[in-house]
């Protein structure tokens, strides 16, 4: 079908890719003509061109209880790593997660016919797919199904790795198959929070030249870490749900029991603006989790309403919890205070704990300083003048307070 001698899906292709340039979300020459010119739909056969060509993910692949394995991530992530990546013609790139096989048909775009893309799979089903797809539009594409943690080390070493699953530590292979000035762009968990994180190789660390908010489904494999969600309340349908990274342990009876037991809400004098870097502080103190809080639970008074619709990041401490809300500034309706609210007997100190971590942040430079990142392999030396220091499996993740980065000059 062809609407004025141009076929539906490149006007849509086309209209996909204009969307994300006036909304800055592409902003290299060389991505953009790649996104304009590889069909996404070849790689998600069954899904109507309209959802091919949306601005949402498309999930291809769940688990029996229907979570899900695998998808196309949104064309908005997709950009925004690429461009991270800094793919140049002829480099050596490899790709941990192929999904769908689009991003692997891009990247062939991006290193021409003198450069080279790997590109790991770890379900079965899904590499073999990616496969077909990618031998009708880029047969160069090496597809190989197996443990994204090990790499490939046949090809090695990579002028740019890229994973494009959520990750909770840098692993030992991507080390050791990154060439000497490579970069790892890696959907980074560090207590909970991701981050599509672009590093570069100095020696024996790596250095972020670039941090953006991007979550991915996490990885499968041998070395992967799932987070735990505590169900606080009816099992089945639960008021509060903690999620707790890194193995920690939590008092799941005594949080049943604390919900019952509400506290003060301490308001700050912190006004609501973008808060992309506060998690990370309060990531800094013991216990820090995101709760997923029931708008039921909310509108029947049970609990405060959190900082966001899904929830607000959090402390649990034994058998008390807290997290942060907002409320109006009396002079000015549009205006939000942050404030940190807590259930259970020792309430009022977690509240006033919380409420204390933020007007530090604030204190620190807020909004005016931006997250930078270092990884080294463990054993680490020791590193000072941290905001937050994480030992995973093979590497010490580090995050620093750094100045924010001029805006460019429109001129």
């Amino acid at each position: 079908m062809e609407v004025v001698g141009v076929s539906v899906d490149a006007e849509l292709r086309s209209a996909m890719v204009d969307e994300l340039r006036a909304a800055g979300l592409v902003t290299v020459a060389e991505v953009e003509a790649a996104m304009r010119a590889v069909p996404r739909h070849v790689f998600l056969p069954g899904v109507e061109l309209v959802q091919a060509y949306g601005q949402q993910s498309v999930v291809t692949h769940r688990d029996a209880d229907g979570v899900a394995l695998s998808s196309a991530s949104a064309p908005a992530a997709v950009a925004g790593m690429l461009e991270q990546l800094d793919v140049r013609p002829g480099h050596r790139v490899l790709e941990i997660g192929t999904g769908t096989g689009y991003n692997a048909a891009l990247l062939a775009r991006l290193v021409g016919p003198t450069g080279s893309v790997v590109s790991v799979e770890y379900l079965p089903d899904a590499a073999e797919r990616a496969r077909a797809a990618l031998g009708r539009l880029a047969p160069g594409v090496r597809v190989v199904q197996g443990d994204g943690m090990l790499g490939f080390a046949d090809a090695a070493p990579y002028d740019r790795i890229v994973v494009t699953a959520g990750a909770w530590d840098v692993a030992a292979a991507w080390w050791e198959q990154l060439a000497p000035d490579g970069v790892l762009v890696v959907p980074l968990r560090i207590r909970g929070l991701t981050q599509s994180v672009a590093f570069e190789r100095h020696g024996d660390m790596l250095r972020s030249r670039s941090v953006e908010e991007i979550g991915f489904i996490p990885m499968k494999g041998m070395d992967a870490v799932a987070e735990q969600n505590i169900r606080v309340g009816d099992a089945a349908d639960p008021d509060l749900v903690i999620r707790v990274d890194d193995g920690q342990s939590v008092d799941a009876d005594g949080l049943a029991v604390a919900v019952r037991r509400p506290g003060p809400t301490v308001w700050t004098g912190v006004v609501w603006a973008m808060l992309e870097n506060l998690p990370f502080w309060l990531a800094s103190m013991p216990g820090f989790c995101r709760m997923l809080v029931s708008q039921e639970a909310v509108r029947a008074g049970r609990l405060v309403a959190p900082m966001y619709g899904w929830g607000s990041m959090g402390v649990h401490d034994g058998g008390t919890f807290g997290y942060l809300t907002l409320r109006p500034v009396a002079d000015n309706p549009q205006v939000r205070e942050i404030g940190a609210c807590a259930y259970g007997p020792d309430a009022g100190e977690v509240a006033h704990r919380l409420a204390a971590r933020v007007r530090e942040w604030e204190r620190d430079g807020g909004q005016q300083v931006a997250i930078c990142v270092e990884a080294y392999r463990l054993p680490a030396a020791d590193v000072s003048g941290a905001l937050l220091v994480v030992d995973k499996k093979v590497s010490r993740i580090v995050v620093r307070a750094c100045p924010q980065r001029p805006e460019p000059s429109s001129s």
